[in-house]
């Protein structure tokens, strides 16, 4: 079984409630202690000298200009234009709490693209969504439609008027390889605006991600992996390449004090380099069935498969939910030949070890789609191909 993750965002579940003044989100006061300390050894540095007559002791720099000029396809230069479409959320639940995340400009009409967990607080219990642009204008949204098991979302500014909506290109996750450059955009701890660097250091990673309320409110991905940093409040971010489109959305981290499991340590997350995006190819699917119908469709296979236990493959059920057919009758997995006991070790040429990588995996493709199951029946490995059928809505 893949990792597990606990969201990159808002609401953060283990950061402290935040404080309220008036009803509002108090923003986050940051405070740092510089830590003095020699430099050497592989970091150049300028040397400064001085005569008895001088009480300067530094120097000028003769500038750099391919620094200055910003060389296109530069780090700053990505940054710089992907900057002015990536919103600060700040949602507010019915009862007063809030968090914070992020999303970016999926197209002229004023849709915003972001995590299901960023938005998921305010669009169930009547709360408020704001929108702010890196410019400092701020735009009251709405919930056009969201997806749970995908943790997609989309929004939508409410008056778009004098709003810059330059949508940020889309780029082709498929095409992404381990080793390349990642830029992450985000809102870390609240801190909007937050650039950084790292590398894809995984494909078809295998995550579920949750809030620690179960797995229930799970969701899962089969997710980009980057050593970029990512905390809380980059949740629902960019993650661009190295040509400045999207090739992700930032999601979920693992943390060291995550205990491996759902919820883990009830501590707050940070970065360990390990941090998970949804892939845009996927999410890109998800947001526009948002955007045309308001709800999400799942592809299935309608087979109730163990969810804890890894390391074998992924077991059908002998039963499904309150003592249902684990295999529903006349459903793809049915009409296949899959049968309760049966273990899926393989789908199309992905290996699988557990429940949440099938769903991970299965999650990748469309309603209609073929794929190839590999399974064992009794120690005998067979194959078979099954039609994904669709669940609409979150269930």
């Amino acid at each position: 079984m893949g990792p597990t993750g606990v969201w990159a965002g808002g609401p953060d579940p283990y950061a402290p409630a935040p404080r309220k003044r008036g009803g509002g989100l108090v923003a986050m006061v940051l405070a740092a202690t510089l830590v003095a300390g020699g430099i050497g050894g592989g970091i150049g540095y300028w040397a400064a000298s001085r005569d008895d007559s001088s009480s300067s002791t530094t120097v000028s720099s003769s500038g750099d200009p391919k620094t200055e000029s910003r060389t296109p396809g530069s780090v700053a230069d990505i940054a710089g234009k992907a900057l002015p479409s990536v919103v600060t959320i700040e949602a507010q639940s019915g009862g007063g709490e809030g968090g914070t995340g992020t999303g970016f400009v999926y197209d002229k009409q004023g849709h915003i693209l972001t995590n299901n967990h960023v938005v998921a607080s305010a669009a169930q219990g009547g709360g408020k969504l704001m929108a702010t642009f890196s410019d400092g204008k701020q735009y009251d949204a709405e919930v056009v439609g969201r997806a749970q098991g995908y943790d997609v979302a989309v929004i939508k500014l409410k008056n778009p008027s004098g709003a810059k909506l330059n949508p940020i290109p889309l780029g082709d996750s498929d095409r992404a390889a381990v080793g390349d450059a990642t830029i992450a955009i985000g809102a870390p701890f609240g801190l909007s605006g937050t650039v950084t660097t790292g590398i894809v250091s995984a494909k078809k990673r295998p995550v579920a991600s949750s809030d620690g309320g179960g797995m229930g409110k799970a969701s899962y991905m089969s997710a980009l992996q980057t050593d970029a940093s990512i905390n809380p409040g980059n949740s629902g971010g960019p993650l661009l390449n190295s040509q400045g489109a999207v090739i992700g959305i930032n999601s979920a981290i693992q943390s060291a004090n995550n205990g491996g499991g759902f919820g883990g340590a009830q501590q707050q997350a940070g970065s360990i380099g390990l941090g998970f995006a949804i892939p845009i190819n996927q999410a890109k699917n998800v947001a526009d069935q948002l955007i045309r119908t308001g709800q999400p469709v799942y592809p299935v296979i309608s087979a109730s498969v163990n969810m804890k236990d890894a390391g074998a493959g992924a077991k059908i059920a002998p039963t499904g939910d309150n003592n249902s057919p684990a295999v529903t009758p006349g459903g793809p997995a049915d009409k296949a030949g899959l049968k309760p006991g049966d273990v899926i070790t393989k789908l199309d040429d992905t290996a699988i070890d557990s429940g949440p990588t099938l769903i991970s995996e299965i999650w990748t493709h469309k309603p209609g789609d073929k794929v190839t199951v590999t399974y064992t029946r009794d120690g005998k490995q067979s194959t078979a191909q099954i039609t994904l059928g669709e669940r609409k809505g979150d269930s």
